[in-house]
């Protein structure tokens, strides 16, 4: 059985808006490459054949990888979430007590990580070492590194 990951209303609609492309635009396209291949003829020695067969392999995984996903994904009510403390779908202000460095992250389920927009998978060392902790508090982050030590300087809900 698959774990169960929580997600937002808005990730779960980007999880099922891909899975809707993919077979609405994607498995279309291949199937059309498949058959323009096996329309030249000879299968054994068709490279465009097993390419876009290859393709079709891969597209057909990726769809039911995110259809379970969507299936053992629980929308979390953002309504109910207590900023006291850092918890999943909270944005976290950190300082780096050794640099003094600020950053903020917004800690989210794995599917809707992405560093880019600071968004961190609630998995991730830093997140796992910041959960649990209220405004004021140093937390101690193990890192492959060392232990870090960042003090938590505001919690809310993620914008």
């Amino acid at each position: 059985m698959d774990k169960v990951s929580y997600i937002t209303s808005e990730g779960l609609k980007k999880l099922v808006a891909e899975v809707e492309y993919l077979k609405s635009v994607e498995r279309p396209r291949i199937s059309q490459a498949i058959a323009e291949a096996r329309d030249k003829g000879d299968l054994s020695e068709n490279a465009e054949y097993d390419a876009a067969k290859e393709a079709q392999g891969l597209l057909e995984m990726k769809i039911s990888q995110l259809e379970a996903k969507i299936i053992n994904s629980r929308v979390i009510d953002e309504s109910k979430l207590d900023f006291s403390k850092v918890q999943i779908l909270s944005k976290v202000k950190i300082k780096n007590v050794a640099n003094g460095a600020t950053m903020t992250y917004s800690i989210v389920s794995e599917t809707e990580a992405n560093l880019k927009e600071f968004k961190i998978s609630v998995n991730t060392p830093i997140a796992q070492g910041l959960m649990g902790h209220k405004v004021g508090e140093v937390a101690e982050v193990k890192v492959p590194n060392g232990i870090m030590k960042f003090e938590i300087l505001e919690i809310g809900p993620i914008a």
